[in-house]
């Protein structure tokens, strides 16, 4: 079938779906596959859950006129969501980056949708199947596309970017993250610097952080809107000192989030920075910024009697988890208690990074240290931190009487899953 006859279906249906177990009515499925699982086994089943045609890449068993076979599933849904998206001929912005993606995403959208209809990446959907699904989810409505890319390997970002053709694109930072897939932190800024890549290429217009020397000196042309302390930013901002939440000031402008860290304050500038160049009136901006509250362990205050909690257990690697143990320190509040797990995907380098973060705990003013996960427990540390090989061990060994009237930072890797502390709590 060709692409063009495809879309037509498309536009007549209500979107595509890609799992059985959540078949949206009169959408198209698509039969994909991975390592444990092939799509193209559940073609019937998908049509019985309501789907009106099903994609498939391979002959099954029976005959149904509402299969449409291709040679490649995977490929035909990414073709239809580059077709749709020079269909649709609506301004996209693309993200990228090694930390903050997915909440200056949401900062993002939550800023541009004071004015306009937008469509934005669903939760952390920035890989190879969720660009297109994000493209897909876009209409005749949407005025704006935003578009989170992930990577971690090299030619990543450049194909995604293929697929979403962005005519705008912010590189939120470059740390070591993905260090197994990219080989080192000169590899992390190859790999992610394919976004500022095709936007020079296309004479695209990139979103700069004006006070990020890596980024001034391997992102800065022509085609630039930028931001930061400096007056020669287009958008000239103050970062105030803020000991609990992060802020930004723009001349007589003051915005506080609900967001700890100064990292979280650079997400915020990126987001007036956008909100700004597409006209966003400032109100409505510091509106969005103020009440935007942060969801899926990513930086979410909880409260849990005496007890207050930093959970940002979503992500980690070494230059996230560095900046979030220099926050925690300079908080107020206190007494204070780390529970940190492993960080993955760090290849040749996990030990040499977990013993440099374990140097840094040891240094730093946090009273307790809780360590989980195989890396960490191969390091070698001091007195005031305790090590767990699983954690399976660390609950059957921890008292959560323990943390009342305390101040905790939970972080890791999302294998980790250290949300399960605050559970057991």
């Amino acid at each position: 079938m060709e692409i063009e006859q495809l879309h037509q279906l498309f536009l007549q249906s209500s979107g595509v779906s890609t799992d059985t177990r959540q078949i949206k009515k009169n959408s198209i499925f698509f039969a994909l596959k991975g390592a444990n699982f092939n799509g193209n086994n559940f073609a019937v089943q998908a049509l019985e859950a309501g789907a009106i045609y099903a994609v498939l890449d391979e002959k099954t068993s029976e005959e149904n006129d509402h299969f449409i076979m291709v040679d490649n599933a995977l490929k035909m849904l990414q073709e239809l969501a580059s077709f749709h998206r020079n269909y649709l001929a609506l301004p996209v912005i693309s993200l990228t980056g090694s930390n903050g993606k997915t909440t200056t995403k949401e900062l993002i959208n939550a800023v541009l949708s004071k004015k306009y209809k937008t469509s934005a990446t669903r939760g952390n959907l920035n890989n190879h199947i969720g660009v297109p699904l994000t493209l897909l989810e876009m209409n005749h409505n949407t005025e704006i596309g935003i578009v989170e890319m992930g990577a971690n390997h090299q030619k990543e970002i450049e194909f995604l970017c293929g697929i979403a053709q962005p005519d705008f694109g912010y590189i939120t930072n470059f740390g070591k993250a993905h260090l197994e897939g990219f080989g080192s932190l000169e590899g992390v800024i190859k790999g992610k610097s394919e976004l500022y890549t095709y936007l020079k290429e296309h004479q695209k217009m990139l979103f700069l952080n004006a006070d990020d020397p890596v980024q001034q000196k391997e992102l800065a042309y022509e085609e630039t809107f930028s931001f930061g302390s400096t007056p020669e930013s287009d958008i000239h901002l103050h970062f105030p000192d803020s000991t609990d939440f992060a802020a930004i000031e723009h001349k007589d402008l003051r915005i506080e989030s609900k967001l700890t860290g100064a990292y979280n304050a650079k997400n915020m500038a990126a987001a007036f920075c956008i909100g700004k160049y597409f006209k966003v009136d400032e109100k409505d901006i510091k509106e969005a910024l103020e009440s935007y509250s942060p969801q899926n362990n990513r930086s979410q205050i909880i409260e849990k009697g005496n007890t207050k909690i930093i959970l940002d257990a979503y992500n980690a690697n070494p230059t996230s988890m560095a900046a979030a143990i220099e926050n925690f320190e300079n908080l107020r509040e206190g007494p204070k208690m780390a529970f940190l797990g492993d960080m993955f995907e760090m290849g040749a380098m996990a030990e040499e990074e977990h013993q440099e973060l374990v140097q840094k705990l040891q240094e730093s003013t946090i009273d307790q240290v809780f360590l989980i996960g195989e890396n960490f427990f191969k390091t070698t540390s001091g007195e005031k931190i305790k090590k767990f090989r699983s954690f399976e061990e660390f609950k059957l060994a921890f008292n959560p009487k323990e943390t009342e009237d305390k101040l905790l930072l939970i972080k890791g890797s999302r294998g980790m899953a250290l949300e399960r502390i605050v559970d057991i709590l």
